[in-house]
């Protein structure tokens, strides 16, 4: 059950080899985007399940623009100063377009805005609001960069009612150095997933680790222990795949991860308590199998939630 190391000549392994999309949902979507000029990370990120997830039901929408203020060595988002620059009707555009396509489950992320007094945290809830208020049973998901881990700016996130509050720990703490930005650091990132739930011990919390950059078992292990400690729900693996030749000088892959191990790190999940775990070789952080397992997870409670409250109450005697 070795792992495949990876040799930069070679062929991807069967089992990262995926279609070209081509259904007509995925085209319809593509074009209303492209009509909005909105950006998703479905396509910014080229992300191999972007037909799967368009085709039944699911987008995830790149707030804030395409410019990162952060330059971790995995991502193909361009790196750059947006210079305070902000589409402020942004929040309602994206609520537009939502209520004109068919989904069930929106997942909004954002590049990181350093540049930003509050860090964008005002903006990312105002579009959470603005989602809402169009259908309240919409199911939003947000996946937020650190935010430095302030108070404040996670706590207004969660004043707008995300059904799922992630944040990507990404990888290993020892690999953090030479994967992230410089001040995307590993025990900031649990700190912001620790503070969603001191803030409301109800939130779902969510996180991804990329496997295949060089990483121990031990320090995965570790990994998993650190995230459980914080309360975190949801963990996710998925294969680390270098977007572009310029990546893979920078942060090569070490090796492919067979499937067969991606089910080993789902087992010790189920066995740690998360409440659920996608690993799969071309599972990312935003997946449609994932959100299926937690769109069906929160309507259960959202109706738990209306008996409870349609439930007549009797004066005590």
């Amino acid at each position: 059950m070795n792992n495949i190391k990876a040799d930069p000549k070679a062929k991807r392994p069967d089992w990262l080899k995926v279609r070209a999309p081509t259904s007509k949902s995925y085209h319809n979507i593509k074009d209303m985007l492209g009509e909005l000029k909105l950006v998703t990370v479905c396509q910014e990120a080229i992300c191999p399940n972007i037909e799967e997830c368009w085709s039944g039901g699911t987008a995830t929408f790149m707030l804030m623009g395409d410019t990162c203020t952060r330059a971790c060595r995995f991502c193909a988002v361009k790196t750059g100063n947006p210079k305070g620059i902000l589409d402020l009707e942004e929040p309602q555009k994206v609520g537009y377009a939502i209520s004109k396509m068919k989904l069930d489950y929106i997942v909004l992320t954002s590049v990181d805005r350093d540049d930003l007094e509050d860090l964008g945290a005002d903006h990312f809830a105002r579009t959470i609001e603005a989602i809402k208020e169009n259908n309240p049973q919409m199911v939003v998901e947000v996946l937020t960069p650190d935010f430095n881990a302030v108070p404040e700016h996670v706590a207004r996130i969660l004043a707008a009612k995300p059904d799922v509050f992630a944040h990507n720990i990404e990888t290993t703490e020892a690999l953090t150095p030479s994967v992230r930005d410089r001040r995307s650091q590993y025990r900031k990132s649990l700190k912001t997933l620790s503070l969603a739930k001191e803030i409301n011990p109800n939130q779902y919390t969510k996180t991804s680790i990329m496997l295949g950059l060089g990483e121990s078992d031990e320090d995965i292990l570790q990994a998993l222990r650190d995230l459980r400690e914080v309360g975190c729900d949801v963990v996710t693996f998925g294969q680390y795949l270098a977007p572009t030749n310029r990546h893979k000088k920078y942060l090569p892959i070490v090796e492919y991860v067979k499937p067969e191990r991606f089910d080993h790190w789902k087992d010790v999940a189920d066995e740690m308590g998360f409440l659920y775990c996608a690993s799969g070789p071309l599972v990312r952080s935003s997946y449609r199998a994932g959100e299926f397992f937690m769109k069906g997870i929160i309507e259960k409670k959202r109706k738990e939630e209306e008996i409870r409250e349609t439930r007549p109450s009797y004066p005590s005697l």
